[in-house]
């Protein structure tokens, strides 16, 4: 059984990182595990060590950077495609799987990404070059301790990866412009962030996606700035 899910869908800046989770039996699973937005940031990053650190446990990460989500697909596919890779890092058979084991499809459950859980289905188990036998359902996470995982293991991915960008932001422009903040254009850290590197540098940081209406919004607001500097 294998689960998988991603994180950072939505944000202005960075990647957007999807993860799957296969187990045998999942009893192997580590203890408390939930939705990620139900754990907190700790025990998260605790979670995601154990299933690492697990024979037991294969785990496979996938990341669609701030380019590609700015390009020509839409958030849909790139969300089918993420979930896609991630499974085909756990899904090859054993070499020492029982003969019944092997004859299988390896079957798993996915966090549904778009309003219909068939399609999404569907769209993801084609871009697995292995035959799989998945399902998707909303809310996938809250309901299957293996996609839970899955959610735990991108979010401590995509958490990682914008302390990642903080700490290059501070290195290169000074601390000021190191707080970025979750990413999510919801946050007022964020929103701060790339006001302060516009007005500063004249133009976006490399880590935001250019496409999302925020960035939009922040170029628009600092040119109309600028404009009554006149």
């Amino acid at each position: 059984m294998f689960g998988v899910d991603e994180a950072g869908k939505g944000p202005v800046l960075g990647s957007m990182f999807a993860a799957a989770v296969r187990v045998a039996d999942p009893d192997a699973l580590p203890a408390g595990i939930d939705d990620s937005k139900n754990v907190a940031p700790e025990r998260r990053e605790e979670i995601a060590a154990e299933l690492r650190d697990d024979d037991r446990i294969a785990v496979g990460v996938a990341e669609i950077p701030v380019e590609r989500i700015d390009g020509d697909e839409d958030m849909n596919t790139l969300t089918v495609t993420a979930h896609a890779e991630a499974v085909s890092q756990v899904v090859g058979r054993e070499a020492d799987a029982p003969a019944a084991e092997a004859a299988r499809d390896p079957e798993g459950i996915a966090d549904a990404g778009d309003t219909s859980e068939e399609r999404f289905a569907r769209r993801v188990a084609d871009g697995v070059p292995e035959s799989v036998e998945l399902t998707a359902e909303h809310g996938a996470d809250e309901e299957y301790p293996v996609v839970g995982a899955a959610s735990i293991v991108a979010k401590v991915e995509r958490d990682a990866h914008v302390a990642a960008l903080a700490e290059q932001y501070a290195a290169a422009h000074g601390p000021e412009l190191g707080e970025l903040g979750s990413g999510y254009p919801s946050d007022p850290n964020t929103r701060e962030f790339l006001e302060a590197f516009v007005a500063e540098r004249g133009e976006l940081p490399d880590c935001a996606r250019r496409s999302w209406s925020t960035c939009e919004d922040v170029l628009a607001a600092a040119e109309q700035s600028g404009l009554g500097d006149f």
